[in-house]
């Protein structure tokens, strides 16, 4: 299965193309310039691996939550691309990329956190899955750090920028957080991975129907709220 993933939800722009076991991928942390960048580094990952779009399989993007502006990217390089090769697309939760890093690394369960702004986060709960790689423990969800609570008995690894953001969070009962998965970010290359899954399954999308997944329709506090906090 040759997929080609794309990400730009968060402060990191990250591209991956998957064959099988073989991933060329591209990640960098770039500010607000992914507008800038992604599709330079779509086509240096497909000139890597010597392939065009015309030669996948299908594309797969991550589709939040994230910032606004980078969620509505994603979606957008994701259909013009797949709308040009008449590809069809698979939407990945930038909560089960995070997941998955741990997930792929041995935990049976994963919490996974980025940092909302506006103090809140957004979060979800995860189980290792072998069909479609991983088995969300109800929905994703944003709300206040102490809004935060596991799904489920059991142990869990939290990873993702919510816990550095709100160190608290590492404090949850069942929960143990990495240095490491406390400053990650959503990869394309798990991306990737999932979507080749479930292009196997049969989940690929009209691009027409890909949407963005905002979890919150706010931006920004008003000037009250930002006194009151």
């Amino acid at each position: 299965m040759r997929v080609l993933a794309l990400d730009t939800t968060t402060e990191a722009c990250s591209v991956a193309l998957q064959n099988g076991e073989e991933v060329i991928g591209r990640f960098a942390e770039v500010g607000r310039s992914h507008a800038q960048q992604i599709l330079g580094m779509v086509d240096a990952v497909l000139a890597e691996a010597q392939w065009s779009l015309s030669m996948l399989d299908g594309l797969a993007a991550g589709v939040g939550p994230g910032s606004f502006t980078g969620v509505r990217i994603s979606v957008a390089v994701a259909q013009g691309l797949a709308f040009g090769a008449d590809l069809r697309v698979v939407p990945i939760s930038t909560l089960e990329a995070l997941a998955l890093q741990v997930v792929q690394r041995g935990a049976p369960q994963a919490l996974a956190c980025l940092d909302a702004r506006m103090g809140e986060v957004y979060w979800g709960c995860f189980a290792a899955e072998p069909t479609r790689g991983l088995a969300p423990l109800g929905t994703g969800l944003v709300g206040p750090p102490d809004s935060v609570r596991p799904r489920m008995a059991g142990e869990y690894q939290g990873i993702g920028r919510g816990f550095s953001a709100y160190p608290q969070l590492a404090g949850l009962p069942g929960v143990t957080v990495q240095p490491d998965a406390a400053c990650a970010l959503p990869n394309a290359r798990e991306i990737a991975w999932l979507g080749a899954l479930r292009f196997g399954l049969g989940e690929g999308i009209d691009p027409a129907e890909l949407q963005p997944l905002y979890l919150r329709d706010k931006v920004a506090l008003t000037e009250a709220e930002r006194a009151a906090k």
